[in-house]
């Protein structure tokens, strides 16, 4: 059964009109970033529906845009209002106690996206963890006290692992360093059969997983794990996540997207090819066994 995804219909019908009033009235998506006090991109994610629209910045659009008649206004604030407790329907929210707004985020994005390509220097990425290996890495990071938390953490990034299965899942493509297949996270046990559970999801033909290995030396991507994602609409920019231990941070300006973009591009020119990089975390696997 294909996941249960967010409707977004909503979101893409206001952004549609709310593009629609922004060129009537001559104005660029640079004007409305102005309004807003934000970026382009995210002028062109609320347009294509990717994010939602809260109501003071819609009325500043209004404004702008100078949308008088009353009838659009209160079409807008009503579609704004349905879009935005559609999105709070998501299933993320029955575990908002141990999530933090930046990785709602996350799975928000997630779940509207087509594709992700990832680069990762310490840890496999969450959405192709085993269970007990994100358990022991959710039990490392502190972030969590009691065992029911972390049982949610768990089940909240097995959750996430349904958009890589259905009818129309994203496509994957991760850059991993040797030391992530080295790191004994959770132990021997745990961590040879997180390596096995790798070397199955790569035989997926919307999975791509690729091995920078300890030879290759010196490498562009060297400051850290990084996140880009992707959506469907062609003049939908990327998106990009980078992480650190005191919580994500999403990049939008697009010359900054570009650098990550050429980043990965580099990372996987570099790494083994997914043939070679497959046999090489079989052969860690098999050295990893308890």
């Amino acid at each position: 059964m294909p996941p249960v995804k967010p409707s977004t219909v909503l979101g893409r019908q206001l952004g549609d009109e709310l593009r629609r009033f922004r060129e009537a009235a001559l104005l660029t998506t640079a004007d409305a970033a102005k309004v807003l006090d934000c970026t382009k991109g995210k002028i062109s994610r609320l347009e294509n529906g990717h994010v939602p629209l809260r109501l003071p910045d819609l009325n500043a659009l209004i404004a702008a845009y100078g949308i008088e008649d009353a009838t659009a206004r209160e079409r807008l604030t009503a579609l704004t209002r349905r879009a935005n407790r559609r999105r709070r329907d998501g299933w993320w929210h029955q575990y908002n106690s141990v999530l933090s707004d930046a990785y709602r985020d996350q799975i928000e994005m997630e779940t509207i996206c087509s594709r992700i390509r990832t680069f990762q220097v310490q840890a496999v990425p969450g959405l192709l963890q085993t269970a007990e290996y994100a358990r022991a890495v959710a039990v490392a990071s502190r972030g969590w006290d009691t065992p029911e938390e972390i049982e949610q953490v768990v089940q909240v990034r097995l959750h996430r692992q349904e958009r890589l299965v259905g009818d129309d899942p994203m496509q994957f493509w991760a850059v991993l360093t040797e030391g992530v297949l080295h790191q004994q996270v959770g132990g021997p046990e745990v961590m040879a059969d997180q390596l096995n559970a790798l070397v199955a999801l790569a035989d997926r033909p919307n999975v791509t997983i690729q091995v920078l290995p300890f030879s290759s030396g010196a490498h562009a991507s060297m400051l850290g794990p990084y996140v880009l994602l992707g959506f469907p609409q062609p003049a939908a920019l990327d998106l990009v996540l980078t992480e650190t231990a005191t919580g994500n941070t999403w990049i939008e300006r697009e010359a900054d997207v570009v650098r990550f973009q050429q980043l990965f591009d580099d990372a996987r020119m570099t790494a083994l090819p997914p043939t070679e990089s497959v046999a090489m975390i079989e052969r860690i696997g098999t050295k990893t066994k308890p």
